[in-house]
């Protein structure tokens, strides 16, 4: 059984996060042997750092983004009285 792991980087946020939530089951399932219970953790500490920082980089650009907002309309009000 030749089963292609897609990197954790190649995945979109939303397969990445299905991903995590079946590994999680599977992990609480008690089903696994050792070793594959330990590649499945591995695989999921992997996804969930991937996860964390794909949320913190949108945070900072979501904050960025409204910091210029911010600034553009200090800018207009500015604009408005220099009239």
């Amino acid at each position: 059984m030749d089963t292609k792991i897609t990197p954790v980087d190649e995945l979109s946020f939303r397969q990445a996060m299905d991903e995590l939530q079946t590994i999680v089951k599977l992990l609480e399932s008690n089903t696994l042997e050792l070793e594959d219970s330990l590649a499945q953790y591995e695989r999921g500490v992997a996804l969930l750092k991937s996860l964390k920082n794909r949320l913190s980089q949108a945070s900072f650009k979501v904050e960025s983004l409204m910091d210029e907002l911010e600034v553009n309309e200090d800018d207009k009000q500015r604009d408005t009285t220099l009239s």
